[in-house]
């Protein structure tokens, strides 16, 4: 496989990195689980969407458990991970302002507040200036993405998996400084996928979704198809691939559209 950039031996100094100076990450390669070679270098920039695809087992949660470590050929890949084209320092990777937002598979919270009082906490945590107005746009935001609506008074114990992955993607995109965003699995979320995504984008985020749905995998800038434990290539998508997508989601709208009926009672005629 040829690299897309060239391989970086040496980084340079490690750079303390602020989020907001952050533009892209890098991963260099490592090896498969059969120790097979990873040739291949990949630059991202933000507001870019990377898809990772394969089998289960192929290797995409160790991808992202790498990035989330900011790995330094330190895990079992031997991958390295470079942001802004340098070394990471210890601040970035154990820092108490995380590089990296991760939203795993399962979201259950633990902690027995209401919605609104736990988003008005992580508001205030970050120091910003408008707190309430930041509160309200990740309600609407979050009512906006889920499948169920919910109130602001709900307890986070009593959400949905859905209703709290929508709630977790509007509190990363609106108020999370991590640059870095990695996604395992949002297809049986009940969460509106294509425009969590694009809010993702619209903030700049470098966004990494492993994923086996045909739709997600078909909106990323590009997508890694793994095997073995390894990255097996690199697809960018050409226009025939982008019309094909544009037809896939067409049919992904009408499930969606079969799905809600039936969720509210209606019959299904065709």
């Amino acid at each position: 496989m040829t690299s897309e950039i060239g391989l970086t031996e040496d980084a340079g100094e490690p750079l303390s990195t602020l989020s907001s100076e952050i533009t892209s990450l890098t991963i260099i390669g490592g090896k498969s689980k059969s120790g097979i070679e990873e040739l291949y270098s990949i630059r991202c920039y933000s507001g870019d969407i990377i898809c990772l695809v394969g089998p289960t087992g192929s290797g995409k949660s160790r991808m992202l458990g790498d990035i989330e470590s900011l790995a330094q050929g330190d895990t079992p890949s031997g991958r390295k991970i470079l942001i802004n084209e340098r070394v990471p320092s210890s601040n970035d990777r154990c820092g108490p302002i995380g590089l990296v937002a991760q939203l795993s598979q399962q979201m259950n919270f633990v902690v027995d507040l209401t919605v609104r009082d736990f988003l008005s906490i992580h508001a205030e945590s970050r120091l910003v200036e408008n707190p309430d107005e930041v509160v309200e746009a990740i309600l609407n935001t979050a009512n906006e993405l889920s499948g169920e609506q919910f109130s602001p008074d709900a307890s986070l114990t009593q959400l949905s998996g859905g209703q709290s992955r929508a709630l977790m993607i509007a509190d990363t995109a609106l108020l999370c400084p991590s640059p870095i965003v990695l996604i395992d699995e949002i297809e049986n979320a009940g969460v509106n996928r294509r425009n969590a995504l694009d809010l993702l984008v619209k903030k700049g985020k470098i966004t990494f979704i492993a994923t086996h749905d045909p739709v997600l995998a078909l909106m990323g800038s590009r997508r890694l198809f793994f095997r073995d434990g390894g990255v097996a290539g690199i697809i960018y998508p050409d226009e025939e691939e982008r019309a094909s997508a544009r037809y896939i989601q067409t049919i992904d709208d009408q499930w969606t559209a079969w799905r809600e009926k039936i969720r509210s009672g209606e019959m299904i005629h065709l």
